[in-house]
């Protein structure tokens, strides 16, 4: 029986933005990596690999997930080290976009490295049977592409490409150290041109590009409509071509042009309109650059105002408010409706740009089905797991089903793929196993690797107990409840607690709290809040604040374990549920905070009791712990990783724990869950010591010297010393008191707060700039 393959020794060559993303990745595993590239240019700089390290530690948002794992990362230069890879196990090429030079370093490679070497290339769109053309059988059947995504730590596709040699071990192995030890949800495509995720990704951008510049719809509006009522990405197209930069952009869709046959549907979109040529040309190439179609202006963020025959006469001005349609598509989305067949059955001008963009990028999903796959998962997939699209094509097709399709395909002028004929669904469930239709195979279970589990797909399978627009409960394996939160930005609402109260009075043989959403929580609705502020509901807040303590207290104190399983943002209330969880298995991108100070206000879920509470146990002393906790609060500190949130007591490595694989992290949560069943008994309800008075003369004057040298403002006093007013003691105060009493002292000083007119000028602010991802 041959040995496993392993990957001990790994080398990325190329230090670029992809080769060293992919180094920061496996640097984040825990794993050492060589990575290398030209030398120094001059004898008095660093090398670019020495530099790449630079910028990954000061990157933003992180591609570490902690500073110190860049000492995982060891550099050299081709020039000086490159006889040190005939010692390693798998070498990633990530160099240049250039034929000559690929092929000349893997002939270099060729005659030093050992014999068991597996050597991948990132290219994006150089198909295999080019790159190692000229290369021996032996070399040929070690080679594959693995073609990752950018940023490479947030970005979850990677694209497996296999040639007519590659040995089936060694991508079985790739696959399997991809997905488990980098987190990657590997798509395993045909050796074709643009492989599978650019192919599609960037010929439904450059369909909404010339379909609205045709069409004469202004930008943000566009972007409006092709952003979250189709499931994609807010930014839409022009705010991600900002994003990655246009002049970048117009190179990717250059590179496609030139590798697509002449008949491919990509070519009738495949090159620069003026507008794009114009602006390249003038420096705005985007966020990088001058701006693009936005730009961050003195007056705030605008927009591009584009006149229909002048390219050249542009205007800045404010960006618009959501287009009805999208307004209608939010809305249907808030209610658990479907927002695509909003957009389908909308006849204004607004309406027939969405269904043309929608016509095209089905009907090009369809020619692609049987030619670069025959899975539709795999397209889906792609599309999820590379652009981060909410559903993929086909899921898309299935949610507005047969007549619809068939319709938008007719009014677009299309030719209805042999693909998409039959009008059955792509996608079903039968005996509760959720398959999907295979061009080739008919239906097939959906393919996940072992210890995977998706909610996106695999909850139509499962019972519902409970469910209403914020939130469900699911019944899984072994008599446990799932929970899952589905309002917009899975922010907290009054039914997400209506379901959290259901499943503590009813929570089975344990609690899994878990969504699949891009962020697990972005906190309590502000929208909710800013209402209740603006009618002086005061005593709706206070029930709301009070229901919302209870049922997080039930949490903690139920006679079955609760495991927190997260994935991206997890702040404010959303991290206050988490705090109240017995443990927590999260995705090594979670990101924990308590941000509320921001708006002038103070987490009132629990998290300053928490928060001061795991500050104690860590320093066994309530003043220290006092300190901590306010100062923590009163900055808005997150941690943008677990290992990150572990400084500040947002997690806890002694019991919570992190996994790489956002796939992975729900399968982990339930067998840590069933562990703990064996011999689980509930927490001891805690009791707190207020800090000593004098804490709050060290506080009140921190800030007043911070106000008398312009670092602070007068409200960002208050709101400071009324958190203190939760942790410490005035005088003569009693200074032993109960968790309850903690709740009752952080929901009187945050609706304190939320009176002061200032706290309704932030929130509003906030929410009208777009910028709260609660909006």
């Amino acid at each position: 029986m041959a040995a496993k393959i392993q990957f001990k020794r790994i080398a990325v060559i190329g230090a670029g933005t992809m080769g060293s993303g992919i180094a920061a990745q496996i640097a984040n595993a825990g794993l050492d990596v060589l990575l290398l590239d030209l030398a120094a240019k001059d004898e008095n700089e660093i090398s670019p690999a020495e530099a790449a390290i630079e910028r990954l530690i000061k990157s933003d948002p992180p591609q570490l997930v902690s500073k110190k794992v860049s000492k995982h990362i060891q550099t050299g230069t081709i020039e000086s080290d490159f006889e040190a890879l005939k010692e390693y196990d798998w070498i990633i090429e990530a160099v240049v976009e250039r034929l000559d030079i690929k092929k000349s370093l893997y002939s270099r490679l060729d005659s030093i490295i050992k014999s068991e070497c597996v050597v991948t290339s990132n290219t994006s769109s150089i198909p295999i049977t080019v790159l190692m053309e000229d290369m021996s059988v032996a070399f040929q059947q070690r080679f594959a592409i693995t073609h990752y995504f950018n940023p490479v730590r947030y970005m979850r596709l990677l694209e497996l490409v296999v040639g007519a040699h590659t040995r089936k071990d060694i991508v079985d192995a790739l696959a399997d150290f991809n997905d488990v030890v980098l987190g990657k949800g590997v798509v395993r495509c045909n050796d074709t041109p643009g492989f599978l995720g650019n192919r599609l990704g960037v010929y439904a951008m450059q369909v909404g590009l010339f379909e609205a510049l045709s069409r004469h719809i202004p930008f943000d509006d566009a972007d409006g409509i092709l952003g979250r009522p189709m499931g994609i990405p807010k930014t839409g197209v022009f705010g991600l071509y900002d994003l990655i930069g246009i002049d970048l952009m117009s190179d990717v869709v250059s590179s496609m042009r030139q590798i697509l046959p002449e008949q491919d549907d990509f070519q009738k979109v495949g090159t620069d309109p003026d507008l794009i040529t114009s602006l390249i040309k003038t420096g705005y190439t985007g966020q990088k650059g001058l701006g693009g179609f936005y730009a961050e202006n003195p007056s705030g963020r605008q927009v591009r105002e584009v006149s229909a025959n002048d390219n050249s006469d542009i205007k800045w001005r404010d960006i618009n408010p959501l287009p009805e349609i999208a307004e209608k598509a939010a809305k249907a989305q808030s209610e658990q409706e479907e927002a695509l067949l909003v957009l389908v059955q909308d006849n204004s001008e607004y309406g027939e740009f969405a269904r043309s963009v929608l016509a095209h990028i089905f009907c090009y999903a369809g020619q692609l089905l049987g030619t670069i796959t025959t899975n539709p998962q795999d397209i889906d997939d792609a599309m999820k797991l590379g652009f981060n699209w909410q559903r993929g094509p086909f899921e898309m097709i299935d949610a507005i089903g047969g007549e619809n399709l068939h319709r938008l395909i007719g009014d677009a002028g299309l030719t209805m793929p042999s693909a998409l004929q039959s009008g059955k669904p792509f996608y079903q469930v039968n005996e509760g196993i959720v398959s999907v239709r295979d061009s080739d195979r008919g239906y097939v279970p959906i393919s996940l690797p072992e210890g995977s589990f998706r909610l996106q797909i695999l909850r139509r399978a499962l019972p519902v107990l409970s469910q209403n627009n914020d939130a469900s409960c699911y019944l899984i394996d072994n008599n446990m409840r799932l929970v899952e939160f589905h309002s917009k930005a899975n922010a907290l609402r009054p039914g997400t607690v209506k379901m959290l109260e259901y499943v503590a009075s009813d929570p089975g043989s344990g609690v899994i709290i878990h969504n699949d959403a891009q962020h697990f929580s972005a906190g309590v609705d502000l929208n909710h809040f800013r209402s209740l502020i603006e009618n002086s509901e005061w005593p709706e807040m206070d029930e709301f604040l009070w229901d919302f303590q209870k049922v997080v207290s039930k949490l903690n104190n139920l006679p079955v374990p609760v495991i927190g399983a997260p994935s991206g943002l997890a702040i404010g209330g959303g991290f206050e549920v988490l705090a109240h969880c017995d443990a927590l298995v999260a995705h090594t991108n979670s990101t924990f905070g308590l941000v509320e100070a921001g708006v002038g206000l103070l987490p009132a879920g629990g998290g300053v009791k928490q928060t001061y509470l795991r500050w104690f146990n860590k320093m066994q002393d309530w003043d220290k712990a006092a300190w901590q906790c306010w100062m923590q609060i009163g900055y808005g500190k997150i941690g943008t990783s677990p290992d990150m949130s572990a400084r500040y007591c947002y997690f806890l490595p002694d019991r919570d724990c992190q996994v790489m694989n956002k796939d992975r992290i729900f399968e982990q949560a339930c067998a840590l869950n069933l562990n703990m069943q064996e011999a689980y008994t509930p927490p001891e309800i805690p009791t707190f010591k207020l800090a000593n008075p004098t804490m709050r003369e060290k506080m009140h004057a921190f800030m007043e010297n911070g106000v008398s040298q312009g670092m602070f403002t007068p409200h960002n006093l208050t709101t400071a010393m009324a958190i203190a007013d939760v942790i410490v003691a005035k005088e003569g105060e009693r200074q032993s008191i109960t968790e309850q009493e903690m709740f009752a002292r952080e929901r009187a000083n945050f609706i304190k707060l939320a009176k002061t007119p200032q706290t309704l000028t932030r929130i509003a602010s906030l929410l009208d700039s777009g910028t709260a991802e609660q909006n």
